[in-house]
């Protein structure tokens, strides 16, 4: 008993070896042509499988979305009841099957041939030439003997890719384990393959998981900055007292001297302390004009909140204006505000 969990591992692991090298030799071409059908698909890939084929199909048709591949799953039962309109020409329908014969997967073929839409197959047939399937079904109906019986929904593809297996990993070889992975791995390798050919960046991703780790820690400036009413802001001609009123309303922690819209100079409550000292009473007759600090560090809203971190972190400020490309305010970013990223 000890060694059946080791079994099973090694026997998954022999069969990703085997599809690795598929792809590396006598599959590359047919791979190729699938990535080449659904990067230019216009619409949405269209993943389906039924049972265990159809659990391997949710995740596909997810980690495709992810990765910048519009991509949804679609029941095969459902369709038949309904949901056949998901597809829609444009589209192209990625189809699961072991056997290459469920009944619930062909009988969506008519509705996928009439829209004339790209039909690509993961099955268990040994299919991974370059050849086309269909080609060696035509044969065998001319009277041809065909080297291997090649599956309805293979045969009907226009790429068909192999995810053959030598056995599964269930002693009784019933249950769907090694065949399983081996479509999870292939539809791993597409989605990753398509998403390094769109150019497909961090920031990309970061953008469609914003309330993940890495979507938080990707934030823009834009979307953490304090903007409106919120912001501190006096014209250069202030009274002290006025300027330290706006900062204690706001609670930044500064303010921001302005003339009209255009950033000319930040107090903070360093400097303020700092007046006091030096100048005692005296500091409170002073504009804030004359008070402030002239060309303060600034950024784009369009920055990584990354960014605005090492910046604050390098010049030992607390808080960060942010300005357009004329100089005019836009917002202010505080240290407070990169805490909901998990950078601090």
């Amino acid at each position: 008993m000890k060694n059946i969990g080791e079994n099973v591992v090694r026997i998954e692991a022999d069969a990703l070896r085997a599809l690795a090298d598929r792809l590396a030799g006598p599959m590359a071409a047919v791979f190729q042509r699938a990535i080449d059908l659904l990067f230019s698909c216009l619409g949405r890939v269209v993943v389906t499988g039924m049972g265990k084929s159809g659990l391997i199909a949710r995740k596909i048709a997810a980690t495709l979305s992810s990765t910048g591949t519009p991509a949804l799953y679609l029941h095969p039962v459902e369709a038949l009841h309904g949901d056949l309109g998901m597809i829609v020409r444009g589209d192209v329908v990625l189809a699961l099957s072991a056997s290459g014969e469920s009944e619930e997967i062909l009988a969506l073929l008519a509705t996928i041939k009439r829209l004339q839409v790209p039909l690509i197959a993961m099955t268990g047939d040994e299919t991974g030439s370059s050849e086309d399937p269909r080609s060696r079904r035509r044969q065998a109906g001319r009277g041809a003997r065909p080297t291997r019986v090649i599956s309805t929904l293979a045969a009907a593809a226009d790429v068909a890719l192999d995810c053959s297996i030598t056995q599964e990993a269930c002693s009784l070889g019933l249950a769907p384990t090694a065949s399983t992975t081996t479509m999870l791995a292939l539809g791993d390798a597409l989605a990753v393959t398509l998403s390094h050919k769109r150019g497909f960046k961090e920031e990309d991703f970061a953008n469609l998981h914003p309330g993940g780790k890495l979507g938080k820690r990707l934030a823009r400036v834009e979307s953490l900055m304090h903007t409106g009413d919120a912001l501190p802001c006096v014209p250069p001609g202030t009274k002290m007292p006025d300027v330290i009123y706006e900062m204690s309303r706001k609670k930044l922690g500064v303010a921001a001297v302005i003339e009209g819209r255009k950033l000319v100079g930040v107090i903070s409550d360093g400097d303020l302390r700092r007046l006091l000292e030096g100048r005692g009473k005296d500091a409170m007759d002073l504009t804030a004009g004359e008070a402030m600090t002239r060309n303060p560090k600034t950024i784009a809203a369009d920055e990584f909140a990354a960014s605005a971190l090492a910046l604050m972190e390098e010049k030992k400020i607390t808080s960060l204006m942010v300005v357009d490309a004329k100089g005019r305010l836009e917002g202010i970013v505080h240290l407070h505000d990169l805490w909901s990223t998990g950078l601090i």
